[in-house]
């Protein structure tokens, strides 16, 4: 079968993290059995290198600049050009700024040639490119890594909101918008069952399948000891809002309680970009901020437990599994482990839950505390994701997806 995907992220090397994980292994797992072609925008800090390398696993890879952003302005003006823009046209200003007229251009003739069988979005936010006539011709996926609705909708309800005023306005209009873009498309895509049933409340009609993401077992291998001791970790990329939220109340708010229990109690915060925030964090007592690292599975192989204190952000977590992969008991929030069975009466106990202070500072002494408990989640966890998150089941279901089964 002939598969365009669309990404305007470039989705390579996959240890980048974010929507390049999934979109590079999907890719990777379907392009022995089908001929891909990919469409993708080049940001200021992809090589030729990884393009070359990325090139290896596609049929035809093209790349185009990604857009630049000159064009509107800063301060309260450009806010407001944005918002006019968006109540104008429907489209938020992250999907309008990634929009390229060439790239869509490319599009649209080979949609015109009947050169593919079948167009996937790899991610909402190429959703653009996709004409709701397409259908008619061919089949059209949008992957949705996590509905920004729902998401919009948890940082107003959680107080993480970044500008309240500005979501507060936006929100009516990300509901339209949503609900527009998924009814275009002959099959939705989503990692969680959270978001599927958020997107069938906009098209009761859509076929929708739950996909959730996988884990890469050579970069996420099983410790092979529980090292003890007190020390904790959060990793994830630095720049991503619902991460800085993240980091910020398991430094600010969880971390001082736990060490006054255990004085030499440390935690590493890993992961690429950090803002100046997140690295500000680095100077109190116990904490490091590291930056970009070789290998995660190093630093959570050194970790007593793996915190997942995400109080907004829709979707799976590629941290959860990962960190549940390489062995490390983990202890989440709601938001961290949705979509995960994880503490269900009727399956075997695979992580803790928390989502207060006192809930983070309980869990994490039961862990610090229980050698037999650490052992228990640590074993149930990899079991777990050696049984459903693989990324050769994903693409798997991605590929009965594409055929529109």
């Amino acid at each position: 079968m002939k598969i365009l995907m669309l990404s305007a992220t470039f989705p390579y090397p996959p240890t980048r993290g974010g929507t390049q994980v999934r979109t590079f292994n999907l890719l990777k797992h379907l392009s022995g059995l089908h001929e891909i072609r990919l469409l993708t925008q080049r940001a200021d800090d992809v090589t030729d290198t990884e393009i070359e390398a990325l090139q290896e696993w596609v049929a035809e890879l093209v790349v185009f600049p990604r857009p630049e952003k000159t064009h509107l302005k800063g301060g309260v003006g450009g806010k407001l050009q944005r918002f006019g823009q968006f109540l104008q046209q429907g489209i938020p200003p992250s999907v309008l700024s990634i929009y390229s007229p060439q790239l869509q251009d490319w599009v649209d003739q080979c949609v015109k040639e009947s050169k593919v069988d079948v167009i996937t979005c790899e991610h909402s936010v190429n959703e653009i490119y996709v004409r709701p006539e397409f259908r008619e011709q061919l089949r059209t996926v949008v992957n949705v890594h996590s509905s920004v609705y729902a998401s919009c909708c948890n940082q107003l309800q959680t107080g993480t909101s970044e500008n309240l005023w500005r979501d507060r306005l936006n929100l009516p209009l990300l509901y339209r918008y949503e609900q527009r873009y998924c009814a275009k498309f002959s099959h939705i895509v989503v990692t969680t069952d959270d978001d599927r049933q958020q997107i069938q409340a906009f098209n009761p009609s859509s076929q929708i399948a739950v996909i959730p993401n996988g884990v890469d077992f050579s970069q996420f291998p099983y410790r092979t000891v529980d090292p003890g001791g007190h020390r904790l970790t959060f990793i994830g990329a630095m720049d991503n809002l619902a991460n800085i939220d993240a980091v910020t109340f398991l430094s600010l708010e969880v971390f001082p309680t736990i060490q006054q229990r255990y004085p030499d109690t440390t935690l590493s915060l890993v992961g690429a970009r950090p803002t100046s925030d997140v690295l500000a964090l680095g100077n109190r007592p116990g904490i490091t901020v590291t930056g970009q690292v070789p290998s995660m599975a190093d630093y959570l192989h050194q970790a007593t437990v793996c915190v997942v204190s995400m109080r907004t952000g829709y979707g799976i977590k590629n941290k959860t599994l990962e960190a549940m992969a390489a062995g490390v008991p983990v202890v989440g929030s709601d938001r961290g482990l949705e979509g995960l069975e994880v503490d269900s009466p009727h399956v075997p106990l695979r992580a803790l839950r928390a989502n207060s202070v006192s809930e983070y500072v309980d869990a994490v002494t039961r862990l610090f505390e229980e050698s037999q408990l650490r052992q228990q989640l640590s074993q149930n966890g990899r079991q777990f994701i050696e049984n459903h998150y693989t990324w050769e089941r994903a693409a798997q279901l991605y590929e009965q997806v594409i055929y529109g089964k």
